[in-house]
C-alpha cells in the first residue's frame, strides 16, 4: 500500500481500531491458520523474493534463503506449534493472605502495533516480529525500508494476499514522511529495528502515548581472539560473520581484539579465508556472485572514507580496500594497527571491513569493551574456557557467542535483543509473543475472603491474632 497522504494512514489506523477487539477474541486455531497461509505464500513465492533482493543489493539466492526465508519459516513453525500452550497463560502461586483465591496470568493482545523494519534483512526482520504480533492477536501496520524498494513491494503484495488491511497492512513510502506520519499515531506497541539515532526518535514518539516499545538497534559488537585459539578456524568463522550480507548485519563482528603476538598470523589466516570464499584476487572477489553489494552509493562512499581515514592515521591495509561506488561494491577489507581515535572506531561500520586492535592482557581487552556503549553482540574465539567465562562475566551485551558468530539468534527458545544503546526489549519464539502481549493479572475470589478480617474498624481481637500469626510465620521464614 503506497502512502502519499497522511489521511490514508489515519483511515487505515481507524479501520484497525474497529477490528481490534474482534481480532483479540480469536483463538489459536484462527491465528495458526493465518500464519500457515503466510508460510505457504512465502515458500511459493521464494523465487520472487530472490529476484527482489538480488535487484535491490545483489544478495545471492542461497544467502536469501539462509537469512530471510529459513528464519522466517522457523519463526512461523515455532508459533504454530506452541501457540495453544502460550495462549493458556499460567496459574500463579497462592499467597499467605489469599489462601482461597486463585490467580492466573492471561496473555492479551496489546491492540494496534507498528513494526518498522530495516533494509539489511528486509524480509526476516519484518516477518519475525509480524509473526509474534499476529500470534498474540494484534492488528499491525508494518513499514519496510524504502532503501530496498523491490523487496518492500514484494512484502506488501505477499502480506496483502494473506491478511485484510484492517488486520495487517504493509505501507510503503519514504521514512522521512510516512515514518513520521506513523509515529504521530497512538499505537499500543511500537517495534523498531534500525539505528540508535532513529531509535531515540521512535522512543520519544512511544513515550508521548505511553506505548509499549521494542528497539532492536546495533552498535560496535566486539570479537575477542584468545591466546591458544585455533587461528585458522577462528579466522574462517570471523570472515563469514563479517562478510555475510557484505557486513550489513546488526550483530556482525564490528572489530577484533587480538593478542599482540597473533596479529600477523591472524591476518594471514583471514586473507586465506576470504580468498577461499570469494576468490584469490581482488578482481575475482569483485566479480563473485556470492558477495552482495552495499545498499546504496552513499553508504559505500562512507565506508571508503572510513578506510581512507584509518590508513592516513597509520593503520595497515592487509588486504581489500577497493571500492566502486557506482556499482556499490566494497571489498572485504582487513585493517591492522588500528587505534581507538580513528573514525572507524567511532561508529558502527556496517560493511565488510574488520579493524584489528591488539591487546597485551585480558584486563586490557575487558577495560576496552567496558569503556564503550553496550553492544548488541559479543564474540569470543578460543579454547581457554576460564578466559571466555571471565570475559562473559566482566562485560555485558545483548547476546554473546563463544567459538561461533551470528548463529546465537537462531535458537528461538532464547530471547534476542539489545541492552542499553543497542536496544530495549527482546523477541523470538515465546519472547516475541510476550512482547506483543499484555500480561494481565486476574484474581478470582470465592464467597469467603480472609481479607475481610482486615476491614475497619482496626484492632479487633481477630485482627490481632491474625497479625500475630502472620508476623510469627514471617519470622520463621515460611
Amino acid at each position: 500500500m503506497l502512502i502519499t497522504e497522511k489521511r490514508q494512514l489515519t483511515e487505515l489506523f481507524e479501520s484497525q481500531a474497529k477490528r481490534r477487539w474482534g481480532l483479540a477474541a480469536t483463538g489459536p486455531t484462527e491465528r495458526i491458520a493465518k500464519l500457515k497461509r503466510l508460510r505457504a505464500e512465502l515458500l511459493a513465492r521464494s523465487e520472487e523474493l530472490y529476484a527482489a533482493v538480488r535487484a535491490d543489493y545483489g544478495k545471492p539466492a542461497f544467502e536469501a534463503w539462509l537469512t530471510e526465508i529459513f528464519p522466517s519459516i522457523e519463526e512461523i513453525d515455532c508459533a504454530t506449534k506452541n501457540l495453544k500452550i502460550w495462549m493458556k497463560g499460567r496459574r500463579a502461586r497462592g499467597t499467605l493472605i489469599l489462601p482461597l483465591a486463585s490467580t492466573r496470568v492471561r496473555y492479551e493482545p496489546k491492540g494496534r502495533a507498528l513494526i518498522m523494519s530495516p533494509w539489511n534483512y528486509p524480509v526476516q526482520l519484518l516477518v519475525a516480529p509480524l509473526v509474534a504480533a499476529v500470534a498474540a492477536g494484534n492488528c499491525v501496520i508494518a513499514k519496510p525500508s524504502n532503501k530496498t524498494p523491490r523487496t518492500a513491494a514484494f512484502l506488501a503484495d505477499l502480506i496483502g494476499s494473506v491478511f485484510p488491511p484492517d488486520e495487517v497492512a504493509v505501507v510503503e513510502g519514504p521514512g522521512s514522511t510516512v515514518g513520521d506520519f506513523l509515529l504521530e499515531l497512538p499505537f499500543d506497541h511500537i517495534f523498531f529495528t534500525g539505528s540508535p539515532a532513529v531509535g531515540v526518535k521512535v522512543g520519544e514518539a512511544a513515550a508521548r502515548v505511553h506505548a509499549g516499545l521494542t528497539l532492536e538497534l546495533g552498535g560496535k559488537s566486539p570479537t575477542i581472539l584468545l591466546r591458544g585459539a585455533n587461528i585458522g578456524q577462528a579466522a574462517k568463522r570471523i570472515a563469514w560473520g563479517k562478510c555475510l550480507n557484505a557486513g550489513q548485519t546488526c550483530i556482525a563482528p564490528d572489530y577484533l581484539l587480538c593478542p599482540v603476538e597473533l596479529v600477523e598470523s591472524f591476518a594471514a589466516a583471514m586473507r586465506g579465508a576470504v580468498e577461499s570464499f570469494y576468490g584469490k584476487t581482488e578482481e575475482d572477489r569483485a566479480a563473485s556472485p556470492d558477495f552482495p553489494r552495499i545498499v546504496d552509493k552513499a553508504a559505500c562512499a562512507r565506508l571508503e572514507r572510513l578506510v581512507e581515514d584509518a590508513i592516513s592515521k597509520g593503520a595497515r591495509l592487509e588486504f581489500g580496500g577497493h571500492f566502486d561506488t557506482e556499482r556499490r561494491y566494497a571489498a572485504p577489507t582487513l585493517l591492522t594497527g588500528v587505534r581507538p581515535d580513528m573514525a572507524i572506531m567511532a561508529e558502527e561500520i556496517f560493511g565488510p571491513i574488520l579493524p584489528v586492535l591488539s591487546y597485551n592482557s585480558l584486563d586490557e581487552a575487558i577495560d576496552f569493551i567496558r569503556a564503550r556503549p553496550k553492544p548488541l553482540a559479543l564474540y569470543i574465539l578460543g579454547r581457554d574456557k576460564k578466559s571466555a567465562e571471565r570475559l562473559i562475566a566482566s562485560t555485558t551485551s545483548g547476546s554473546a557467542a563463544i567459538n561461533d558468530l551470528l548463529v546465537q539468534i537462531e535458537n528461538l527458545d532464547a530471547p534476542f535483543g539489545g541492552v542499553g544503546m543497542s536496544g530495549t526489549g527482546n523477541y523470538h519464539g515465546f519472547y516475541g509473543f510476550k512482547t506483543f502481549s499484555h500480561e494481565r493479572n486476574i484474581l478470582r475470589q470465592g464467597p469467603m475472603s480472609v481479607i475481610e478480617k482486615f476491614y475497619p474498624p482496626y484492632g479487633t481481637t481477630t485482627q490481632k491474632r491474625l497479625l500475630g500469626a502472620l508476623k510469627a510465620v514471617k519470622r520463621l521464614g515460611r
